[in-house]
C-alpha cells in the first residue's frame, strides 16, 4: 500500500475553506482534500490519464500523483500496483470535537467506531486534528456523496463531496462470427459498458468503407458480396482508450465464370486452358470436351483446381484433343458454365502461299500472249 502524501498545514484551516463554517471561535472547521471545498460548492474535477477511473475530487495516490493548479489533482495508474485507494480529507479544529462518516444516509465511522462492514474503508488519523476516510481499491459502487459530520458543543457541522468514479469503456457483448448468403438482412449487435455510457460506432474494414455508423445495432439490408469482410465496434467515453472489437461477416453468393482462354495450340506440343471463377464458398470446377466429362490423369489431361481458378493441362496434342471444351463451376448456391472451341492450327499461310502462285502463272501467261501478239505484228509489218 502507497502511503498518501502528506499536506502542507493550511495556516488557518477556516481560510482553507475560504470562510468561516460556524460562529463559534471553538467550532471545527473541515476540509476535504487535497482538493479544498466550501460547503456547498461544486467539487473541482480530478482526470485519470490510463485506464482505470476518474475520482472527483481527490487523488488517487498511487505511484505518481501531481497537483494540477489551481486544485486539481491528476493521477496516472501505474499497471504495476494494480488499485486504487482514495482519501477524502476532513480536518478537526481542535482535535478535541468529535467526527462522523456518512455516504448517503448509512454511517460508515462514528469517531473511531467503525460502522460499515466494507474492509476496505478505514479513517486516516496523521494526527489529532485528521480525520479523513481512505476507500481502498475504489470502484463504481463507491460513486455517490460523503458527509464529514463533526459534533461540535453546539451545532454539528456538515460538510458534504460527491465521489464520482468514472469507468473505462468495455465491450461485454458482440455479435459471432456469421455467414449469411447474399441479398439477406443483418443486424450486428455491440454493448458495452461503463462511465460516462460509452458510445459505440461501427467501421467496415476495407479500402471501400464507408464512414463510422453510430449506435449499438448496425443493420444492413440485401447485403451484398461487397459488404463482407470484418466489422470494428469501438467503444469510447474519454475516460481511457477505447474498447475494439471485431466480427466477421462471410457473404455466400453463386458462383461466376470471369475469363475462359486458351494458349496457343501446337500438334504435338502442349495445350492450357484457363478457367477463372468466383463463389462463396469455393465453387468446384470440372471440365468437358463436348458432352464428355474429362477426368484428371487420362489421354493427356491434367487439370488443376484452386479456389478461384482451375487450369487444364493438355500434353502431346493429337487430333483428337481438338473440340470444344466447357468449364463448369458450382457451389451449394448454383452452377455456371462457359465453353471455348479448342482447333488445331489455322492453314491461312497454306492459303495465302497458293494465291501468290495463282496470281504469279496469271502474270507469266499475259507476258506469253502479249509476246506472240508482238511477234504476230512485227511480222506482218515485214510482210507488207
Amino acid at each position: 500500500m502507497v502511503a498518501p502524501p502528506r499536506l502542507a498545514p493550511a495556516a488557518d484551516p477556516a481560510a482553507a475553506l475560504g470562510g468561516r463554517v460556524g460562529a463559534s471561535r471553538t467550532q471545527p472547521r473541515a476540509a476535504a482534500g487535497p482538493i479544498l471545498l466550501q460547503p456547498g460548492s461544486q467539487p473541482r474535477a480530478a482526470a485519470w490519464l490510463s485506464p482505470g477511473v476518474t475520482l472527483v475530487p481527490g487523488c488517487c495516490f498511487l505511484r505518481r500523483c501531481l497537483a494540477i493548479p489551481p486544485a486539481a489533482v491528476l493521477c496516472q495508474e501505474n499497471p504495476s500496483v494494480g488499485e486504487c485507494d482514495f482519501w477524502l480529507r476532513c480536518y478537526l479544529e481542535d482535535g478535541a470535537s468529535k467526527g462522523a462518516w456518512l455516504n448517503r444516509s448509512s454511517i460508515i465511522f462514528a469517531g473511531s467506531d467503525k460502522w460499515s462492514v466494507d474492509p476496505r474503508v478505514s479513517i486516516a488519523t496523521a494526527n489529532r486534528r485528521e480525520y479523513s476516510l481512505q476507500i481502498q481499491d475504489v470502484d463504481v459502487t463507491d460513486d455517490g456523496p460523503y458527509t464529514c459530520s463533526v459534533q461540535t458543543q453546539h451545532t454539528p457541522r456538515t460538510m458534504q463531496v460527491h465521489l464520482t468514479v468514472q469507468v473505462s469503456p468495455k465491450i461485454f457483448r458482440i455479435s459471432s462470427d456469421i455467414i449469411v448468403n447474399e441479398g439477406s438482412n443483418v443486424t450486428l449487435v455491440c454493448l458495452a459498458t461503463g462511465k460516462p455510457e460509452p458510445s459505440i460506432s461501427w467501421r467496415h474494414i476495407s479500402p471501400s468503407a464507408k464512414p463510422f455508423e453510430s449506435g449499438q445495432y448496425l443493420d444492413i439490408y440485401g447485403i451484398t458480396r461487397d459488404q463482407a469482410g470484418e466489422y470494428e465496434c469501438s467503444a469510447e467515453n474519454d475516460v481511457s482508450v477505447p474498447d475494439v472489437k471485431k466480427v466477421k461477416v462471410t457473404v455466400n453468393f453463386a458462383p461466376t465464370i470471369q475469363e475462359l482462354k486458351s494458349s496457343g495450340v501446337m500438334l504435338g506440343g502442349n495445350g492450357l486452358i484457363r478457367c477463372e471463377g468466383a463463389g462463396v464458398p469455393a465453387p468446384v470446377f470440372e471440365w468437358y470436351r463436348g458432352e464428355r466429362k474429362l477426368i484428371n490423369g487420362q489421354q493427356g489431361i491434367t487439370i488443376k483446381n484452386y479456389s478461384t481458378r482451375s487450369l487444364l493441362t493438355v500434353t502431346n496434342v493429337t487430333e483428337e484433343h481438338f473440340g470444344n471444351y466447357t468449364c463448369v463451376a458450382a457451389n451449394k448456391l448454383g452452377t455456371t458454365n462457359a465453353s471455348l472451341p479448342l482447333n488445331p492450327p489455322s492453314t491461312a499461310q497454306y492459303g495465302i502461299t497458293g494465291d501468290a502462285e495463282v496470281l504469279f502463272s496469271c502474270w507469266y501467261l499475259v507476258l506469253t500472249l502479249s509476246s506472240l501478239t508482238s511477234i504476230f505484228y512485227l511480222k506482218n509489218i515485214i510482210l507488207h
